[in-house]
C-alpha cells in the first residue's frame, strides 16, 4: 500500500494501484447485456424510501393491531403513517426537519414522549440527524425545543406531572440523545478515517520528495567532500614533485619528469574542481549535519597538518589553547574545522607554493577558533579558477552561529573562522500522527459518557422519587381493618397516607359501587414487587360506601388455580 486506498477495480483506464479512479456518469446497462456474475443495479431512491418508510411505520402498525396502544381512531393512525412517510422522505436531505416531524408527532401521541408506535422511529430519526448533520448546534435546539414542548405540554394536560417529566427525560436521553451522540460519532469515525487516508497519501509524497532532496544534498556533499578531499591530495603530491624536481642529485631527465608530474597534478586538481562543480548544488546548506566527509577515518587537525608537514609543505603547528574534550567527537564543530584548515593548506600549497604556513587553535568552552596564515609565495602558483570551497565553508559557519573572515594579510592570506561548540540536544518527542484522531475520540467519548452518566443519575432520581411516592401511599392493615363503611372521609383523614397508590391494580379489583369515587392504597412499603392494595370507594357525599382488598399478582394467580 502506497498510502492510499486501492481503486474499487482495476480496468483499462484505472488510475492504477494507489490512487482513485474518478469517472463520469456511466449510461445504465441493460439486464439482457449485462455480463453473467456483475452486480445489478441498485435500487431507486423511492424504492429505498418506500422501504425505509415501511420500516418506520411497522412499530406503528403492529403496537395498533396487538393493543399494545390505547385505541386510536382510523385517522390518527393514518396522520400518522402520513407524518412518517414525510419524515422519510427528507431523512437524507433535511434530517434536522425529520427528526423535528417525528418529535412533534410523538408529543401528539403522548405528553411524555414515551410510545411503541414512534418511539423506533424518533430513535432511528435522531441516529440519521446525527449521522449526516454537520452542525451540531441546530439539533441541540430541536431537542431543548422538544424538552421544553413536552414539559409544557405535561403541566397542562398531564395527570402526575412529577413521573411524566421524568418519563419525558429519560426517553429524551435515551431515545434521542444518545442515538444521536452515536450517529455523530459514526459520522467522525469516517471523516477521520477518510482523512488518515488522505495524510498517509501526503506523508508518502513527502516522504519520496524527502528521499529525493536527501540525494541530492548526498551527491552534493560527495561532491564536495571529493573535492576538498583529493584535491588536497593532489596538492600535498604536487609539492613532494617539486621537492623531487629541486633534489641536487637528481638528473635533467629526473627533473624534467618530475616537473612533469607537478604540472600534472595542478592541472588534474583543476579538473577535478571542474568536474565535481557540474555535481555541486548552489543551494546546498553546509550546515547541516550530513554523511561522513571521505577524509581519513579519526584524523585530528593536528594530525591533517603532520601529514602536510611530510609531504613538504612548510607548515607549522601553534596550538594556543587545548580545548577540553567535545561532547561530539567527530561532530559538526570537528569536521567543520577539519575542512577550514583543510581547504586553507590546500589553497596556500596551490597559490603560494614555499610559503610559510602557521595554524594555530584556540579552544574553550563556549567554542574553538582557527588561524590560517601563509606568507609570501616564494615561486610562481597556479591560477585561480574562481572556486566556491571559502564561501562554502563562510556559509558553514554562519549557519551555527561562528564567524568567518578569509583575505590578505600582510604580504600573505589569513582564514580565520570562530566556531562555537555545538552540543547535540536530547531530541524533542514528535507528536503522534494519531494525536488529532485521538482528541476527537476523546471528545465523542467524553459526550457518550457524560449522556450516560446523566441517564444513570435520571434513574437514581426516578427511583428515588418511585421510592417517596410508594412509601407515601401505604395504609397500614390495622388501620384499613379500624375503617367503617358510612364514616365521613374528614374523620378518616388522619389514619390515611398523604398520597394514593399511583398504579393502582384496576384491572384486578371487583366492580365498583355505582357513583362511588375509589382510592386505592398499598398494603405495605415492599418496593419492585406486586403487593396487595387497599381499594376505599366514597359516595358523592364523602363517606364511605365500601372497602376491599385486591390482592397481588401472586395472590390472584394462586387464587385462580384454585378455583
Amino acid at each position: 500500500m502506497e498510502g492510499t486506498r486501492p481503486a474499487a477495480g482495476a480496468g483499462a483506464g484505472d488510475a492504477g494501484p494507489g490512487t482513485r479512479a474518478h469517472a463520469g456518469p456511466r449510461a445504465p446497462v441493460p439486464a439482457a447485456s449485462r455480463a453473467p456474475g456483475t452486480r445489478p443495479a441498485r435500487l431507486a431512491p423511492v424504492g429505498r424510501g418506500a422501504l425505509f418508510w415501511c420500516a418506520l411505520a411497522l412499530p406503528a402498525v403492529t403496537a395498533d393491531r396487538i393493543g399494545l396502544n390505547e385505541p386510536r381512531p382510523l385517522w390518527q393512525q393514518l396522520t400518522g403513517l402520513a407524518v412518517l412517510a414525510t419524515a422519510a422522505a427528507l431523512a437524507r436531505r433535511g434530517p434536522l426537519a425529520a427528526f423535528a416531524l417525528a418529535a412533534a408527532l410523538s408529543l401528539a401521541d403522548t405528553p411524555a414522549l414515551f410510545g411503541v408506535s414512534y418511539g423506533p422511529a424518533l430513535a432511528v430519526l435522531a441516529l440519521l440527524l446525527g449521522l449526516r448533520a454537520s452542525r451540531a448546534h441546530p439539533a441541540v435546539a430541536v431537542l431543548a425545543g422538544t424538552a421544553v414542548v413536552g414539559v409544557a405540554r405535561i403541566a397542562l394536560v398531564g395527570v402526575d406531572p412529577a413521573p411524566e417529566v421524568l418519563v419525558l427525560t429519560g426517553t429524551l436521553l435515551f431515545v434521542c440523545v444518545l442515538p444521536w451522540l452515536g450517529g455523530r460519532y459514526w459520522r467522525q469515525s469516517r471523516a477521520l478515517a477518510e482523512a488518515g487516508w488522505t495524510r498517509a497519501a501526503r506523508l508518502e509524497d513527502e516522504r519520496r520528495h524527502a528521499e529525493e532532496r536527501a540525494r541530492l544534498r548526498e551527491r552534493a556533499r560527495i561532491a564536495q567532500d571529493m573535492h576538498d578531499s583529493l584535491g588536497h591530495e593532489l596538492s600535498l603530491l604536487a609539492l613532494r614533485a617539486a621537492a623531487l624536481q629541486v633534489a641536487p642529485d637528481l638528473g635533467p631527465a629526473h627533473r624534467a619528469a618530475a616537473a612533469e608530474l607537478r604540472v600534472a597534478a595542478a592541472d588534474a586538481t583543476d579538473h577535478l574542481h571542474r568536474i565535481i562543480g557540474v555535481l555541486r548544488e548552489d543551494d546546498e546548506d553546509d550546515g547541516e549535519d550530513g554523511p561522513l566527509p571521505l577524509a581519513p577515518a579519526g584524523e585530528s587537525v593536528e594530525q591533517l597538518v603532520a601529514r602536510a608537514a611530510e609531504s613538504g609543505l612548510p607548515v607549522r603547528w601553534e596550538p594556543r589553547h587545548t580545548p577540553d574534550p567535545p561532547a561530539d567527537p567527530g561532530g559538526v564543530a570537528d569536521r567543520l574545522l577539519y575542512r577550514i584548515v583543510r581547504e586553507a593548506l590546500t589553497n596556500a600549497a596551490r597559490h603560494a607554493p614555499g610559503a610559510p604556513v602557521a595554524v594555530s587553535l584556540t579552544g574553550q568552552a563556549s567554542g574553538t577558533t582557527v588561524t590560517v596564515t601563509n606568507t609570501a609565495a616564494t615561486g610562481p602558483g597556479s591560477p585561480s579558477a574562481g572556486g566556491s570551497g571559502l564561501l562554502g565553508l563562510r556559509a558553514a559557519v554562519a549557519s551555527l552561529g561562528g564567524e568567518f573572515t578569509a583575505g590578505p594579510h600582510g604580504e600573505g592570506f589569513r582564514v580565520r573562522a570562530y566556531v562555537p561548540a555545538v552540543r547535540t540536544a536530547a531530541p524533542a518527542p514528535a507528536a503522534s500522527p494519531t494525536a488529532p484522531f485521538a482528541r476527537a475520540r476523546r471528545r465523542v467519548a467524553l459526550g457518550l459518557g457524560a449522556a450516560a452518566a446523566a441517564g444513570l443519575v435520571l434513574l437514581g432520581a426516578a427511583f428515588g422519587w418511585y421510592a417517596y411516592t410508594e412509601t407515601r401511599s401505604v395504609l397500614t392493615p390495622s388501620a384499613y381493618a379500624h375503617l367503617r363503611t358510612g364514616t365521613p372521609y374528614e374523620e378518616m383523614a388522619p389514619v390515611l397516607p398523604s398520597r394514593e397508590a399511583h398504579d393502582p391494580p384496576t384491572d384486578r379489583a371487583p366492580a365498583p359501587p355505582p357513583g362511588a369515587d375509589c382510592r386505592y392504597y398499598r398494603a405495605s412499603g415492599e418496593l419492585l414487587t406486586s403487593i396487595d392494595h387497599f381499594r376505599l370507594c366514597f359516595d358523592r357525599r364523602d363517606r364511605l360506601v365500601a372497602k376491599d382488598v385486591v390482592p397481588g399478582l401472586h395472590d390472584a394467580r394462586r387464587e385462580e388455580i384454585r378455583r
